[in-house]
């Protein structure tokens, strides 16, 4: 059975917002709030992080009416905006219709945190011995992360093609 285009879209969206809650509501449930427990050594930890912020907790220092703004109303509108590309823009080729909705989808579980929680719950920290450390994170980011990456080497395939008249 083929899916129909719009069924693969929600799907796919659906399929990232529910691992981002699920490991969010594991993390909430059986991690210490900010505890460190190695995953392998110091290169791959589990935290429990509340995030009040966007990447990297920017924007937490805020006013509250700011917050709102660029956390959520902003979001909301750059992802409606997005979705609804997507759906009508039957000329996506499917890497890029890939990333949108991994976008779409890490944006979304991430928007649903700040307004049924106040914040965003981050766990997971990579530390390759000071050659490559990341902030704490959650799957939302790393499929929005995704999402960006796939957009990124379409456009540079599409780039290299040759161009016809």
């Amino acid at each position: 059975m083929k899916l129909s285009r719009n069924t693969f879209i929600v799907l796919l969206i659906i399929a990232n917002i529910a691992l981002d809650q699920i490991t969010k509501v594991l993390t909430r449930l059986y991690v210490v709030p900010g505890s460190e427990t190695p995953i392998i050594g110091k290169l791959f930890t589990l935290h429990n992080v509340e995030n009040a912020g966007a990447f990297l907790g920017m924007g937490s220092d805020l006013n509250p009416t700011l917050r709102l703004i660029f956390l959520l109303i902003l979001p909301i509108l750059v992802l409606g905006y997005v979705t609804i590309h997507i759906i009508k823009n039957k000329e996506l080729d499917k890497l890029s219709l890939i990333g949108f909705c991994c976008i779409v989808g890490g944006g979304i579980a991430n928007v649903y945190d700040r307004i049924v929680y106040g914040s965003v719950t981050d766990f997971f920290h990579i530390d390759l011995g000071g050659v490559f450390r990341t902030g704490i994170f959650n799957f939302a980011d790393m499929s929005v992360m995704l999402g960006l990456g796939l957009l990124l080497f379409e456009g540079f395939k599409k780039g290299k093609e040759p161009k016809t008249a």
